[in-house]
């Protein structure tokens, strides 16, 4: 296929209710969607990229700069013959894999459809339903967030994770899991600690968690082998997990027993399958991180979620508890046992809704092979 011209556009969505992490509050999001058009195909594609440089070095701005006038550029005129060839085209900007991957993505979900196949399928998906979990911010107080642990296990949820801080953790947790005994449970710390807290993280190990992620240092992954050595419950790394050569030396020094994937934070579906081949290979279960996406990056993380070594249930939840209207029909529901059904659709199995998109866009760039227009 050859790219004709790609649209990029931010769109601002509020969301249900706020979700607050050790970064901060979020009550809404600026989100950039990408439009790829060519041989008269059309696919949408979604960068992650939070409004802050809070998770990472991107934020909206910087992606909105590196696809205008580095990415999208590099790819215009190009024609392709799997989506995977847009990745070297793109190899000369360092970084920024955000914006890289919302062009890629953009890309897998094209080929799909030229090839007229489901894009879980042509991923290498063998999953034809996914467990899913949830992440539940910090509340304005535990009773709160009581309400919210109760309200996503009557909704099915496998997994319940809870954000976590300090002063933000042990009594947390031994409130819940009083009530909840049973359920599965996760924490993600978001890098909220150091090895100066290791006695504290050491009565981590009381409360019978699936995983801390990411306790320490986001860019680390020495100090968390460290650490695992320390304390019985598994570490997970997310934001230290840049490509495949970063999962390939955290597992080989043990800094981890569980590897979030998120599709935008490692640069797109090429590199998301081959950090989950590493990890498969030394038998390191995987799962799906989510970043509060629409509905067009949450089809694409329910694709990824197919690949065999996502063995825990993941952050794939339902569009209705984040968006009161989503962007995508039908939107991504989950059934009443926590799990949702993949469809053997063409492509992703979700269509945007151009008119609420249009409503919702606030700006708008589109480069092609001729011309270049802005609004």
């Amino acid at each position: 296929m050859k790219i004709e011209s790609i649209t990029i556009r931010e769109i601002q969505m509020p969301l249900v209710h706020f979700f607050e992490t050790s970064f901060g509050r979020t009550t809404g999001r600026r989100i950039i969607l990408v439009t790829l058009r060519g041989q008269g195909i059309t696919a949408w594609g979604e960068c992650v990229a939070g409004e802050h440089p809070h998770y990472s070095e991107e934020s909206v701005e910087t992606a909105w700069y590196a696809l205008t006038s580095e990415l999208a550029p590099a790819v215009i005129g190009k024609k392709l013959e799997s989506a995977a060839e847009c990745v070297p085209l793109m190899a000369q900007i360092r970084g920024n894999r955000m914006a890289k991957a919302a062009i890629e993505n953009a890309s897998w979900a094209a080929e799909a459809v030229a090839k007229q196949v489901p894009l879980w399928k042509l991923l290498g998906g063998t999953r034809k339903e996914i467990a899913c979990g949830v992440s539940i911010g910090i509340q304005d107080s535990p009773e709160q967030l009581e309400e919210k642990v109760a309200t996503e296990l009557a909704a099915g949820y496998q997994r319940i994770k809870l954000k976590c801080k300090p002063g933000w953790d042990l009594k947390i947790f031994e409130r819940i899991r009083q009530r909840w005994p049973e359920i599965t449970l996760s924490c993600d710390a978001n890098s909220a600690y150091t090895l100066a807290d290791i006695e504290h993280l050491k009565q981590f190990d009381r409360f019978n968690l699936l995983m801390i992620e990411q306790p320490l240092w986001h860019d680390d992954f020495y100090l968390h082998a460290r650490l695992q050595k320390q304390i019985k419950t598994r570490i997970c790394l997310d934001e230290a997990i840049r490509n495949a050569r970063d999962a390939e030396a955290a597992i080989e020094l043990g800094s981890c027993g569980i590897i979030n994937i998120k599709v935008g934070r490692v640069g797109g579906f090429s590199e998301a399958i081959k950090v989950h081949d590493v990890c498969q290979k030394q038998n390191i279960p995987v799962w799906c991180g989510g970043m509060l996406e629409s509905g067009i990056g949450r089809a694409h993380n329910v694709a990824l979620s197919t690949l065999p070594n996502f063995s825990l249930p993941g952050d794939v939840s339902a569009s209705k508890r984040y968006w009161k209207e989503d962007i995508i029909e039908p939107e991504v529901t989950v059934s009443k046992q926590g799990t949702i059904a993949i469809s053997d659709a063409v492509g992703t199995g979700y269509h945007a809704r151009e008119d609420l998109i249009e409503k919702l866009t606030v700006r708008k760039e589109t480069i092609g092979t001729g011309a270049m227009s802005a609004s």
